[in-house]
This record gives structure tokens, sequence and C-alpha cells, in this order.
């Protein structure tokens, strides 16, 4: 198994996955006391609405828990991403159509 994201639910939205941000500090102490390795946070903001203070958020949460691994942006809202510290995007939809 290689290193791992948790995937943070970033805009508390009831359709998408994700821990809910008052679950991530038990969470990370769960991975961290296991062998899995932690790569870093992850998030998907909200649709329809400016991505930056999301992806702000996220990188406040990953200071606060001392997580170095940053999985955000998407094709539509990288430039904002790797402008507040992304080490991951995912850029399917700018490569594929």
């Amino acid at each position: 198994t290689g290193p791992l994201h948790v995937q943070v639910n970033i805009g508390e939205e009831e359709q998408k996955g994700g821990l809910p941000l008052g679950e991530l500090p038990a969470f990370l102490g769960e991975v961290r006391a296991s062998p899995l390795q932690l790569a870093g946070l992850m998030a998907i903001p909200p649709a329809g609405v400016e991505a930056a203070p999301y992806f702000a958020l996220l990188v406040k949460l990953a200071w606060r828990h001392d997580v170095s691994g940053l999985s955000m942006g998407m094709s539509s809202d990288f430039p904002a991403a790797v402008m507040l510290g992304a080490t991951d995007v995912r850029v399917g939809t700018a490569l594929f159509e």
C-alpha cells in the first residue's frame, strides 16, 4: 500500500464523501498509529463557488495537524490550488476534453 491522502468534506456537503471537519483530528491519529503512510489531505470544494477559500481552509487544517501533502484542485480551479500550495492536482478534463 502506498501513501494515502485523507479526504476532508471541506464544504460539509451531504452528497460528498470525506471526513467531516470535526472528525479529522481523531482520524489522523488513527492513521498515524497504523502502518499506513499519510501522504496528506485532499478535498473537493463545492461546485459553482470560488474554490480558493476552501483550499485555504485545507491548508490551515494541514498546518494545524502537521500534514505536508495537499491534493486539491481540478481542471477548473487548479491555478488557485497551486497558488495556495497544492502538491497534487487532478486535471483529467483539461487533458481529455
